[in-house]
């Protein structure tokens, strides 16, 4: 039986055993339940890795195609929330300075500074640009025990502010439901009335859930990001465009997850067939040897793996060896 020598000079591909990784692509999970923005993102922290993260086009077409390929064509939460840093004229921050009576219908998201004024229909906040003008509520004595005062002038939010500095202490400070209502007693006859509590566009933060840099120039007009201007408010996706909704609203979501790296190693084969009349790169030989060495994993316990043979720019596996491969290969055999 003559022995003819092969040698293999493209290898075979295992996948998932590896010198080399490759990183993957973010795959996207459409949860139809409809949560809060909070339960879904501990859902998907749990689940997955995060709420999903959008950092350029072909994310956000990712996003859409998981979206209406699971049949939704409503807002979806996604990963992207907004923190405002509100604030009182008067630096109060003790306790009920968190104190909030939003209305409904709260403006979009603009570029003016923006006070907050009470609306004479009810003692709810509704927020303006600072260069409106208004009536105004100030106070006198001190910030634990103010007396409030109400201003029949129509003042900027800015002017006002200094008008209240200059004959009083400052705008008012409202920490509660009591103080809430005696602004309102005072004002029932007025259209808007400022007090004290503001915010500035540009210190309003943008972030993700899994921490990552969020830029708003990466999407330009189109996907303009607009919303109510909480303390804290949450992104949803519907088709191309964001938005922001209370936190407290129920969605369903989208999360991601990571895939386990790719790992990848090149084995050279060099083969000896007994029969020369065996052609190494017929694919039925190739698929019949891919076979073998799979099952052979296999007995080994080894999953998860795929072969693949990698051809030569010739589109052959396989290459018979010449003289001089067979010199060097019984030179370091002596060695």
């Amino acid at each position: 039986m003559l022995e003819s020598p092969y040698m293999l000079k493209s290898g075979v591909f295992l996948t998932g055993w590896s010198i080399f990784s490759t990183c993957c692509l973010h795959q996207y999970h459409f949860v139809a339940q409809r949560m809060k923005w909070t339960e879904a993102q501990t859902y998907c922290r749990e689940t997955y890795t995060d709420l999903v993260t959008i950092e350029n086009t072909e994310d956000m077409n990712q996003l859409i195609n998981t979206v209406s390929s699971a049949g939704n064509n409503s807002q979806v939460w996604i990963g992207l929330y907004r923190v405002i840093d509100w604030k009182w004229s008067d630096g109060y921050r003790g306790s009920g300075a968190e104190y909030r009576d939003w209305g409904s219908n709260q403006p979009s998201l603009g570029t003016d500074k923006l006070g907050v004024v009470i609306v004479n229909s009810r003692p709810s906040w509704q927020i303006h640009s600072c260069t409106h003008a208004h009536y105004f509520v100030c106070y006198n004595g001190t910030q634990l025990d103010p007396q409030f005062v109400v201003v029949n002038q129509e003042m900027s939010w800015f002017d006002a502010q200094r008008y209240c500095r200059e004959n009083f202490i400052d705008l008012a400070t409202v920490r509660n439901n009591t103080e809430n209502q005696q602004i309102h007693n005072l004002v029932l006859t007025k259209d808007w009335t400022w007090i004290g509590l503001y915010g500035d566009p540009d210190s309003f933060l943008y972030n993700w859930s899994d921490g990552s840099p969020y830029s708003l120039t990466t999407w330009g007009d189109k996907h303009s990001v607009s919303g109510s201007l909480r303390s804290m408010m949450c992104g949803v996706q519907e088709s191309n465009q964001w938005t922001f909704k209370s936190c407290e609203e129920r969605f369903p979501f989208v999360c991601y997850s990571i895939p386990a790296p790719v790992k990848r190693w090149v084995v050279k084969l060099r083969m000896k067939v007994q029969d020369s009349s065996v052609d190494l790169n017929d694919p039925a030989v190739k698929a019949n040897i891919l076979k073998k060495f799979q099952d052979r994993l296999k007995e080994q316990g080894v999953s998860g793996v795929t072969l693949k043979w990698r051809e030569q720019p010739d589109g052959k596996v396989f290459h018979k060896e010449g003289k001089e491969e067979k010199k060097k290969k019984r030179k370091k055999t002596e060695l």
